[in-house]
């Protein structure tokens, strides 16, 4: 199947050089939005640049480079229209793109600087990308991003009246963020460069989709839900605008929209032949059912994804989504049987296997299979290491956070419930340190949850509440997280407050499988306290 739609209408195109900031008067413009950048190219090239730069916008990256390669057919000499093939070439820039991938780009960088852009811009433009690929084999990914920023910095200063040159430097503010900077200074610097774009250019997906990325943290998620609200109908052709809302919604706990968005964004994946997009929003489907209790619509999704071929085993979208979904289905639901038997998939990035040996030492802890808990355990210190040695410092933080969770119910199944409680407590502490990768709608169940859990066990319902309700703060409407706070609040005689959660409860559960347990008790509790 073409990856670009045959039904694609596209609009005629008019070069403006002389406004870069506003729309030209006849663009791009159809169902993946409005985008103008202005060229020296002829203008054939000119109008399927636009194009290539509305399916750039939405992370469409084999339709954008195959039609930036169009518009070089239409004009040789479009050194621009290198910079667009290069800047597909990097896919999700909050991801490494594979070596494969790198390579080819520093040659089309390279391609374009000798081919030669006409203007001083575009060959700017050139030049601040190039920091992405040179010495791509010396210097780690969050280096060369963090140099990308500041490259990005220079070239909207020197051009400020170039709407895309803002807009780029606004995704790099965050690509290049720090996962550990609780004041979010570069996603607010971004988000304040963006929002009076977005009042010029209402129509334009890059900068609605930017906007979700930028607000996608607990504590800054609610600026995103006009973005949020609007990128689907801006670009209703791509699955990526379909799929993006669902950040914020998942961050606010929204679990019905984030359904009917997902829904939408898997359906068109499919149609398109794009497989990692399809099971990027089938994982983000599936925690979105498991938070409404819906567990057999969540298992039939699973099942789906399990048939689902084609896409690239080196890039992390797809891989990670069938790493994630069968170990969130298991956990989210305390299946710790589950968890213990599930079968790691091959893979070559050690971050993927790391989420199944994850849920495998957390079952087999959790059934007090300690010898197999250990195993597990081991292993994940095995592929914390091996991220170590490839210097990506942020996905070895997250495997160690795993290994420290699963270590501290291992201690609690030999009977150190001293040991287990510290352990767990040091576990939550170090995950509220960092964020939650893009890739994921979360991890297959917080650490301070699992805190709370393990507190409640222990008889200490009161400490128990103030973890669930922390992690709630953090995850809003966790179906999970109001269970343990209903629990919690009850046997630490507080009536009211086990009211209140155990009622969340079944709002956010109305339409929940009957079989969940923890519903049934939240029936006979509310019941007998009308």
């Amino acid at each position: 199947m073409s990856t670009i739609p045959r039904t694609l209408a596209i609009a005629a195109v008019m070069m403006s050089a002389t406004s870069l900031s506003q729309p030209a008067s006849a663009q791009a413009t159809n169902d993946l939005g409005t985008v103008h950048f202005a060229t020296s190219c002829n203008s054939e090239a000119q109008e399927l640049f636009d194009l290539g730069m509305l399916y750039q916008h939405s992370f469409w990256y084999r339709a954008s480079q195959k039609t930036f390669e169009d518009a070089l057919k239409k004009d040789p000499e479009c050194g621009i229209a290198y910079w667009g093939i290069a800047l597909s070439l990097l896919w999700n820039p909050h991801l490494p793109p594979p070596a494969k991938n790198l390579a080819e780009g520093l040659a089309a960088v390279t391609k374009g600087k000798s081919v030669g852009a006409k203007t001083q811009r575009e060959r700017d433009y050139l030049d601040a990308l190039l920091v992405m690929y040179a010495d791509y084999d010396k210097i780690d990914h969050r280096t060369r991003n963090v140099a990308y920023a500041k490259a990005m910095e220079q070239l909207a200063l020197r051009y400020p009246d170039d709407d895309e040159a803002a807009i780029h430097y606004a995704l790099a503010l965050n690509t290049s963020a720090s996962p550990a900077d609780k004041t979010y200074a570069n996603q607010l610097k971004g988000g304040a460069l963006l929002e009076p774009i977005f009042q010029r250019q209402p129509n334009h997906p890059g900068v609605a989709h930017y906007l979700i990325h930028l607000y996608d943290y607990p504590a800054i998620a609610d600026k995103g839900l006009d973005a949020a609200r609007r990128y689907a109908k801006i670009a209703p052709a791509a699955a990526h605008a379909q799929h993006m809302p669902s950040h914020i919604f998942t961050r606010l706990g929204y679990w019905d929209d984030s359904i009917t968005s997902n829904v939408e964004s898997a359906r068109v994946a499919k149609e398109d032949g794009e497989a990692g997009d399809q099971l990027h929003a089938m994982d983000y489907l599936v925690y979105a059912n498991l938070q409404l209790g819906q567990d057999r619509k969540a298992k039939a999704v699973i099942d789906e994804m399990l048939t689902v071929k084609g896409f690239p085993e080196v890039y992390l979208g797809g891989p990670y989504a069938l790493a994630a979904s069968p170990a969130r289905y298991a956990i989210e639901r305390s299946d710790w049987k589950a968890a213990a038997t599930l079968e790691v998939r091959p893979s070559p990035l050690p971050q993927v296997q790391a989420i199944t040996y994850m849920a495998r030492a957390l079952g087999a802890a959790r059934l007090g299979e300690r010898e197999a808990a250990k195993a597990d355990i081991a292993k994940l210190a095995e592929l914390r290491d091996k991220l170590r040695d490839a210097k990506d410092a942020y996905w070895s933080e997250q495997v160690d956070i795993q290994r420290q969770v699963a270590t501290a119910w291992l201690l609690y199944a030999e009977g150190d419930y001293p040991g287990a409680l510290t352990a767990m407590s040091a576990a939550a502490d170090a995950e509220d340190k960092t964020e939650k990768h893009p890739v994921t709608p979360g991890v297959p169940r917080p650490a301070r949850e699992l805190y709370g859990v393990m507190l409640l066990e222990r008889g200490k319902p009161a400490e128990a509440l103030v973890a669930f309700e922390a992690t709630l703060k953090k995850e809003p409407n966790r179906l999970g997280a109001y269970v343990g706070a209903a629990k919690a609040a009850e046997k630490a005689g507080d009536q009211a407050k086990a009211k209140q959660y155990f009622a969340k409860v079944m709002e956010i559960a109305a339409g929940a499988d009957e079989d969940r347990a923890e519903i049934a008790e939240a029936r006979v509790f509310l019941a007998k306290n009308q």
